[in-house]
């Protein structure tokens, strides 16, 4: 096995053509590690040393990535994290061909242990419950002579949808139930034209893309504030074409006569539907609920098109459980030379 080291920015490019193939080949399939999303967050983000690890069978095949970086933290000195860790990304993996997944791993380790002068500690975050990150990576560390630790970081509610909508409504508790059908039927007989779209060829993406940021920054003052920061709205303006070029977005907006009120940014990747970010005018219609008919008409949508899950992603607000979803887990690993 041949293991490379790129510490450049070039490396995006010259593993442009192999680094998806290798991704749909591992069980580390998510739109979080696609190259397109991890070199658009490098290229906005780029907090430390780009300390990327491929890992090529004697075919010159390349077989496992390890897409990490060295980022100075003041407590724990020189720390391996991986691209993408942790606000703007929910799953993040090593990616590793489904095939080899015990040499790659045990070679990664063997690698962080005999360079382990260039960092202090790993970092690893976002990693899911039945990631092999989580479930193998640790035990290789430790043949190495790493301390590993494991913890629950977040959890991420997933719903797995049903063939039809009233199945799926009878899955929640009876008056969540009768609440969606409620707010729905309050919507549809309004006196206010209720509306809703999921943008598509016919509209401006740009334009669209405004609405929305405008919509999520009016729903919360720590969204507000975070898009103040202009990193996270250059990666914002810079992976919302990108992904919509892949047809991996699902940009909807619910309408009351004919202005736009409720928001949803969702992802489509591997036949399920992630939940992104949203946004609300928190001082219009809140009679007609606007927010969640708009989650009601997307789960609806995701059921009609026979996706198998619509997917939460981090964080326990107590909407996704009212709509349906169960908890999902991802870890944080931190590893440690023991003699370090």
């Amino acid at each position: 096995m041949k293991l490379t080291v790129y510490t450049q920015d070039n490396l995006f490019q010259d593993l442009r053509n192999e680094w998806n193939e290798l991704l749909e080949r591992s069980s580390a399939n998510r739109i979080f590690s696609t190259w397109e999303w991890q070199s658009i967050w490098w290229q906005s983000y780029h907090p430390g040393k780009l300390w990327v690890i491929t890992c090529r069978d004697d075919a010159e095949r390349l077989i496992g990535i390890a897409p990490w970086f060295v980022e100075q933290h003041p407590q724990y000195g020189r720390v391996v994290r991986s691209i993408g860790c942790v606000e703007v990304t929910d799953y993040l993996d090593l990616i590793v061909d489904r095939e080899h997944t015990a040499p790659v791993f045990a070679a990664l380790a063997a690698f962080a242990a005999q360079h382990s002068s260039e960092f202090d500690v790993i970092d690893l975050c976002n990693l899911p419950q039945e990631s092999l990150g989580y479930q193998q990576f640790p035990d290789a560390l430790r043949q190495q002579g790493f301390t590993v630790n494991i913890k629950e970081q977040e959890v991420c509610p997933i719903i797995q949808l049903p063939a039809d909508w009233e199945t799926y409504l009878e899955m929640l508790d009876k008056k969540q139930r009768h609440e969606v059908r409620r707010k729905l039927r309050r919507a549809e007989g309004s006196e206010e034209r209720v509306d809703w779209y999921i943008v598509g060829t016919e509209h401006d993406l740009p334009s669209e893309v405004d609405r929305f940021l405008h919509l999520m920054a009016a729903s919360q003052i720590d969204k507000a504030t975070f898009l103040q920061d202009p990193q996270n709205m250059d990666f914002f303006r810079k992976v919302v074409p990108v992904v919509y070029e892949r047809n991996w977005l699902q940009l909807s907006f619910l309408t009351i006569n004919g202005e736009p009120t409720a928001t949803y940014m969702n992802f489509i990747y591997q036949n399920a539907v992630l939940v992104y970010n949203s946004g609300l005018r928190v001082d219009a219609h809140s009679n007609l609920s606007p927010g969640i008919v708009l989650l009601a008409h997307n789960i609806r949508y995701a059921i009609e098109n026979n996706f198998r899950a619509f997917d939460f992603l981090r964080g326990n607000e107590i909407y996704k459980y009212r709509m349906g979803g169960q908890d999902t887990h991802i870890y944080m690993l931190r590893a440690q030379l023991s003699n370090a």
